[in-house]
């Protein structure tokens, strides 16, 4: 089968360090590669396939200090796969609605997962203009703004067998958070549960531009005057196996309707327990459909 796999272009495929979508993406088409199809990877340059990569930018765009603007690396790769879309059977799009204009006149040999959270009313509104095209969740929960779209699954992420490796035992006695510096995220919420645990708080987490001043302004100063944590920054594939693995347990404290949470399997992977936050409900008011989860 001639499958196609269409990455955002924010981060290589797979990551160098952060990004969950972009993993995700590593994962298939490896996996597709391996059982005989012959997949085509639209992504940066950067990206480390064994399928064909038709390159749409030099570097990952959000590690690109030169890049200003996204959208120009945006219609490149729009462009690339609107001409070669019919040498594919199936078309796997990962980009949420950027491309719901090209997709609609090929529907029926695609699909979309939807990666993120949907319930911005300005993301709802971008939806319901194109209710036609076929949707994949990445858990029925996540459907529950736009019950009313053309789902045809739910597929929840999942991970190479050998990726992390199980550990009976931690070698140390630490929480972890793993994830992004922002408020949604509640890493303020993890840094009050370490103290009133009194346990070390150990910190693996990327900090984007939109929320330096969150960094700034509320975290950084909660590390500063608490010993007990330690800010790691991000960390890549190799690391996270001992970052997670030798912790007694992780933090996900979330405030936010979160999609999947790919650190929570990747955590019970390593044989790590995890402390979430309650799933958070959407009001019925923003619901667009029956009111019934999927």
């Amino acid at each position: 089968m001639r499958v196609a796999q269409i990455a955002p272009l924010d981060e290589s495929v797979p990551p160098k360090r952060y990004g969950g979508t972009e993993r995700v993406v590593s994962y298939l088409t490896e996996e597709l590669v391996r059982q005989g199809h012959h997949v085509t990877l639209f992504a940066s340059r950067d990206s480390v396939t064994k399928a064909e990569l038709v390159v749409g930018c030099d570097t990952a765009l959000r590690t690109n200090a030169a890049v200003k603007d996204a959208l120009p690396y945006n219609i490149i790769q729009f462009e690339q796969v609107r001409s070669r879309a019919d040498t594919f059977d199936v078309l796997h799009f990962h980009n949420g609605p950027l491309y719901f204009p090209l997709v609609r006149a090929i529907r029926q040999k695609t699909i979309t997962t939807l990666h993120g959270r949907l319930d911005s009313p300005d993301l709802m509104a971008v939806h319901l203009a194109f209710p036609e095209i076929p949707l994949v969740s990445i858990s029925n929960a996540q459907r529950q703004p736009l019950l009313a779209m053309n789902w045809v699954s739910t597929i929840p992420h999942g991970l190479p067998r050998d990726l992390l490796a199980f550990r009976q035992v931690p070698a140390d006695n630490y929480l972890a958070f793993l994830g992004r510096i922002s408020p949604e995220k509640r890493p303020d919420r993890a840094i009050e549960i370490a103290t009133r645990v009194g346990m070390p708080l150990k910190m693996a987490a990327k900090l984007d531009k939109a929320d330096r001043s969150y960094w700034r302004d509320v975290i950084q100063p909660m590390i500063a005057r608490n010993p007990l944590i330690e800010f790691i920054g991000e960390i890549n594939e190799q690391q996270k196996a001992e970052f997670l693995g030798n912790a007694t347990a992780l933090l996900f404290p979330i405030d936010w309707p979160e999609p999947f949470g790919l650190v929570m399997i990747e955590a019970m992977s390593c044989g790590t327990p995890v402390l979430a936050s309650g799933a958070v409900q959407f009001p019925r008011s923003l619901r667009m459909g029956s009111p019934a989860l999927l």
